[in-house]
């Protein structure tokens, strides 16, 4: 949420697809912010994130022309696993390309 992407594959969104400083959540240059961590770094209970998730889904479902590459969210810095955040995007449309074995 605070929007800090330094580290992770938030960082990376930053230095490869233009993710603005200080925008935690939504389209933020060629990048979507999904966020796994609240203002003060600490890690989102799954309940929000699914919320996240779901707004993204929308967003994808809304704009078939673009396509984005999802990343394991909240399986790194966030401490999560595959099982845990995997089922929020069961309804991830095909312009969605996840990882490997979250389809």
């Amino acid at each position: 949420m605070a929007g800090r992407h330094g580290a992770g594959s938030a960082k990376h969104a930053a230095l490869h697809y233009g993710a603005e400083y200080g925008i935690g959540w939504g389209r933020t240059g060629n990048a979507y912010a999904i966020p796994t961590k609240d203002k003060n770094l600490q890690t989102l209970p799954l309940p929000n994130i699914s919320l996240a998730v779901k707004k993204f889904i929308e967003y994808a479902i809304y704009n078939p022309n673009d396509r984005f590459i999802v990343v394991k969210i909240g399986c790194g810095l966030a401490g999560y696993k595959d099982e845990d955040i995997k089922p929020f995007f069961k309804n991830a449309p095909d312009n969605c390309i996840l990882p490997d074995g979250w389809r």
